[in-house]
């Protein structure tokens, strides 16, 4: 599985972005996805993932209520749905796909990754 993070830039606190992750070749019905994200000076975080088993949603406790994962009706694209962002918000964001529907919050488990694609939360 290929995959390839889009939607980053520079927005205001308080603003919202939308990331998407496209898969290539296969549609993402078979894989648990997750978003994760590293702040400067940091190590790589879990963000939100969703479960190929029944479709259950996962949040930090830093973006819950903010942050809203989905997928497409063709489940080839999964969508981070980011409100009300904030400086530390400040990341680049990387998608995951995982074969297993357990341990979504741990990026070790992760089979694919996209590129990363950049969020700066800026006046």
């Amino acid at each position: 599985v290929q995959l390839q993070a889009s939607g980053g830039g520079l927005v205001q606190p308080g603003g919202s972005l939308r990331l998407s992750c496209a898969a290539s070749g296969r549609t993402l019905s078979n894989y648990s996805m997750g978003w994760f994200r590293r702040r400067p000076g940091q190590e790589r975080e879990f963000v939100a993932a969703i479960s190929r088993r029944g479709g259950s949603t996962y949040y930090a406790d830093s973006v819950k209520g903010r942050f809203t994962i989905s997928t497409d009706n063709a489940e080839s694209t999964v969508y981070l749905q980011m409100n009300n962002l904030k400086p530390e918000d400040t990341a680049v964001y990387y998608c995951g796909a995982r074969s297993s529907h357990v341990n979504l919050q741990y990026s070790r488990y992760y089979n694919y990754w996209g590129q990363g694609t950049l969020v700066t939360v800026s006046s």
